[in-house]
């Protein structure tokens, strides 16, 4: 039985008004605020875990976004029109069964014809265009800029200060890690050894008793890797192992100075050529599945009995291969937002970004042109546990504090419990430059080769912001761009509590604090406000 604690909200009730056409529809009251208790003192239950981002704050206590609600008594049984949002990330695995059939498809394109045959400079671009070609890592920014070796460069001190540190931070990391895979190794060998079998279990461990000093140190490691959530030793080892290769990618291409990437060829400091890459938007490796996931969080087929349900139905997914295993170059970034643009995005989703931007203005003048077009840009605040007002993080829409576009919202995480916790700890934020929260940490969604996996990060906060946005354009397409932007940011759940900022329990401050609308989005209320505003 779930536990909970009591909560105040405004009147809800549902109200029947006339709607166009003389047909019926179903409007409420929004839910405006919340007091500050903290609603779920339980553990979240396997559905739950699955689908938190989708439940509503009052009726399952925990905070989503009141996706669920919002088709059961808003949209209904209502048409919708199709709505194309662009996802400029790793590449997305659009055999995906929970994707197959919400991809976009460039129809005046012939499928491996070798021909521009809507004359828009790509080539095959069936589903989208991929900037990287056949790459895969890249260097990481600050690293560049070394590596160019312009000591006069504004941002070559600052970068050679950070890259001692990450070099040093990582180069400990691996030490550590392959220590303890040792350890868990040798543990596993002992214990393997001890009972004649690798399929050991638990209770098995718990029950040994011996004097022997090697397998009574075997036996600590594993218990202390099972009370960390460890179903086994075998896991353990690939956990740890998977850790050690992520380490080993920082330090061998990443932080490498000497490390050559952009197979493509192009020159990434020349905005003059833009059709380099390739119509495939794929990714390379069945490890690059952050695309993947963030497509299947935006518009994963809804209730069709596999493993996750989008935010929104009614959707096309364009797959702009963009965001390497490094940072991404501002020239693909810059010219994927057009491609999006020129090629009928009404959305875009931009989970990736990173504190040097050596070409920030050719990706601000790509948001601008994305604003003008009525294109609404939805960017991850990034994972950094900073305040966004005084440090970096790119893309950006604002020079000095003026902004280039009205279309443009960043988009905080939070956690799954209501209460101090709620901002995941990773989230950046911002009274200026963060718009809004949105579920980010322990989301499930699709991963390549037909699977799926549960990740945290703005990453997957900013496409759910995307999902809501994407119905509100369904439902109500008359609304601009900047409207979308608009209701987004008044229509959440005002949070009255405070809230840990930055992971660091010695912050704590009111969560009006850390953002412009201090607000979590909220799909219901959301819904609620387009249809009176675009009436």
């Amino acid at each position: 039985m779930r536990t909970l604690k009591t909560i105040t909200a405004s009147a809800f009730a549902a109200i029947l008004i006339s709607g166009c056409g003389g047909t019926a529809e179903i409007l409420a009251t929004p839910v405006e605020n919340i007091d500050n208790t903290p609603l779920k003192v339980s553990e979240l239950t396997e559905a739950e875990k699955h689908n938190w981002g989708h439940l509503d704050l009052v009726k399952d206590t925990i905070p989503g976004m009141s996706v669920d609600k919002a088709y059961t008594e808003i949209i209904k049984n209502k048409k919708g029109k199709k709505v194309i949002v662009a996802v400029i990330d790793s590449g997305i695995d659009i055999d995906h069964e929970d994707l197959d059939d919400v991809l976009w498809t460039n129809t005046k394109e012939k499928p491996n014809n070798g021909k521009d045959d809507d004359g828009n400079g790509y080539v095959d671009d069936i589903h989208g265009w991929n900037f990287l070609g056949d790459g895969y890592d890249e260097q990481l920014e600050f690293v560049r800029i070394l590596a160019a070796g312009d000591t006069s460069n504004p941002d070559y001190s600052r970068a050679l200060s950070e890259y001692d540190k990450e070099y040093q931070k990582y180069t400990g990391y691996k030490g550590n890690y392959e220590q303890i895979f040792q350890q868990i190794k040798s543990a596993d060998d002992a214990l393997t050894k001890h009972f004649g079998k690798k399929d050991y279990t638990k209770e098995e461990v718990s029950a040994i008793k011996t004097d022997d000093d090697a397998l009574k140190q075997a036996v600590q490691v594993a218990q202390y890797m099972f009370s960390n959530g460890m179903d086994s030793l075998a896991d353990a080892k690939k956990e740890i192992s998977n850790g050690i290769e992520s380490i080993n990618d920082r330090l061998n291409y990443n932080l490498n100075k000497t490390f050559k990437g952009r197979v493509t060829g192009d020159d990434p400091n020349d905005l003059s050529t833009t059709s380099y890459g390739n119509g495939n938007v794929k990714p390379v490796k069945k490890s690059e599945s952050h695309g993947t996931h963030v497509a299947g969080i935006i518009a994963a087929e809804r209730n069709n009995g596999k493993g996750a349900n989008g935010v929104a139905n009614n959707v096309a997914i364009m797959s702009i291969r963009t965001v390497p295993n490094g940072d991404e170059y501002d020239k693909d970034v810059a010219l994927a937002i057009r491609y999006a643009v020129d090629n009928g995005a009404q959305i875009i989703n931009g989970s990736f970004g990173k504190s040097y931007s050596p070409h920030s203005d050719w990706v601000r003048d790509a948001i601008a042109y994305a604003g003008k077009k009525d294109v609404l840009f939805v960017h991850a605040a990034g994972n950094d546990s900073k305040n966004v007002d005084t440090e970096p993080n790119f893309p950006d829409d604002n020079v000095n504090g003026q902004e280039v576009s009205d279309t443009y919202i960043r988009v905080g995480a939070l956690a799954p419990k209501y209460g101090s916790g709620l901002v995941a700890g990773f989230s950046n934020y911002g009274k200026q430059n963060v718009d809004v929260f949105a579920p980010g940490a322990k989301i499930y969604s699709t991963t390549p080769e037909n699977e799926y996996s549960t990740k945290g990060g703005t990453s997957m906060a900013a496409p759910a912001v995307a999902g809501v946005a994407a119905l509100i354009r369904s439902y109500y397409p008359k609304l601009s761009a900047a409207q979308i932007k608009q209701i987004l940011m008044d229509s959440g759940l005002a949070v009255k509590t405070k809230v840990v900022v930055g992971g660091n329990t010695e912050d704590v401050r009111p969560f009006a604090d850390i953002s412009k609308s201090s607000k979590m989005v909220n799909a219901y209320n959301a819904l609620i406000m387009a249809s009176k505003m675009s009436k």
